[in-house]
């Protein structure tokens, strides 16, 4: 089986999150792994969320994928999301890119090492819920220790010449407001209205919007390579703001009762991304001030996190990269991954993997078959490195 058609078959069984259930994508995992003689261990929550574990001993990198993906609506899809269809040198559907492709490719890297009589020194972990913060996945594993700190790969897709060694904090936050009804026509000299506390908080987050944090000098030329992958990804410019502002979003407002009633309760989903030299004690006491009705619940907390561009991991997967692509330039990341968890655990990891990244959680989501290809090919190189 090659890379393409390992890809179109992970992408063929199901993971939406929600609902969650891994249980059929994790089962296929640990039967390909069988095959190849690599002990591993299932290790099951409720929902069918699963997760694996290989148990090799003497394991010098970990090797770590997600297979949980988002819900995917097939109007508007040139190809059905589940059918994993390559085609036109890519491999269609939901999760192909993000990132059922990188498990692919880790998994035939370490298939072709065996065969070629490498005896791989790397532990997989595959788990069920990044999508969803990890309660299941990857912070179950490590509250259980059965991931211990070490060097690590996971296979988030990234640009094909750019691996990613760090990225912004988050702060989420689940806020219920409390207002005062009473009737429209009279307000707002009659009743307090728990949607206008919800907006006079993201008229405050605007303003903190408009405020760059200045970083240290050695983040700088890390910070103008995230600008640089930002503006060749997206067409637009404004990567080093996006890098170096909070951002946020309120993925969800919900609230009020009737038009003509004050509205007594609304509550809030709101993200926001932390830069590098933002205080998140600073913008929680903040926040708190400017929503005093509200009630808030923190539902993931992270600071920004480094991999230090020194570390082992970084300087061999830029090796590997340079050698199949003849260039390579770490970079740092606006988003969120599990990489937040496993680095405040002590583990030094870096992202690299194969995708289509504009089609990320987005229709037509497709990896090229090429991507795939030397993205096994760099693993290939990675492991053997820690396997010598």
């Amino acid at each position: 089986m090659d890379v393409a058609r390992l890809t179109s078959s992970l992408v063929r069984i199901r993971s939406e999150n929600p609902p969650g259930s891994t249980a059929d994508v994790v089962a296929f995992i640990g039967e390909f792994l069988d095959s190849l003689g690599v002990k591993n261990r299932i290790i099951s929550h409720p929902g069918g969320r699963d997760n694996l574990v290989t148990t090799e001993p003497d394991s010098r990198l970990l090797l770590c994928g997600h297979v949980d993906v988002v819900p995917a609506i097939p109007d508007d899809w040139t190809h059905d999301p589940n059918s994993g269809e390559v085609t036109d040198g890519y491999v269609w559907g939901r999760g192909a890119t993000d990132m059922k492709g990188g498990c692919a490719a880790l998994l035939i890297a370490y298939r072709d090492l065996i065969e070629s009589g490498v005896e791989p020194k790397a532990q997989f972990a595959f788990v069920c819920d990044e999508e969803t913060g990890g309660e299941y996945g990857i912070r179950s594993l490590l509250a259980q220790d059965l991931l211990e700190p070490r060097e690590c790969l996971i296979a988030e897709p990234t640009p094909a010449t750019s691996p990613a060694i760090g990225q912004k904090g988050l702060y989420r936050v689940d806020l219920s407001f409390s207002g005062r009804p009473g009737h429209s026509s009279l307000y707002p000299l009659v009743g307090k209205s728990a949607v206008m506390a919800a907006f006079d908080l993201l008229g405050y987050l605007r303003e903190v919007h408009t405020r760059p944090f200045p970083v240290d000098e050695d983040l700088q030329p890390l910070i103008k390579e995230g600008a640089r992958v930002f503006s060749e990804i997206f067409g637009i410019e404004g990567g080093e703001d996006v890098l170096t502002r909070v951002m946020f979003n309120p993925g969800r407002i919900e609230g009020g009762e009737k038009a003509n009633i004050v509205a007594e309760q609304c509550r809030m989903e709101l993200d926001i991304r932390v830069p590098w030299g933002c205080s998140l004690d600073e913008l929680r006491k903040g926040i708190a001030e400017h929503a005093p009705d509200a009630v808030i619940r923190e539902t993931d907390v992270a600071e920004p996190t480094l991999t230090p561009p020194d570390a082992r991991i970084v300087r061999t997967v830029c090796q590997e990269v340079e050698r199949v692509y003849g260039t390579a330039a770490p970079f740092l990341q606006w988003a969120a991954s599990d990489a937040k968890y496993l680095r405040d655990r002590g583990f030094d990891v870096l992202e690299y993997g194969p995708g289509e990244i504009p089609t990320l959680h987005a229709v037509d989501e497709r990896v090229s078959v090429e991507q795939l290809e030397r993205a096994a090919d760099v693993y290939r190189g990675v492991i053997r490195a820690y396997s010598g």
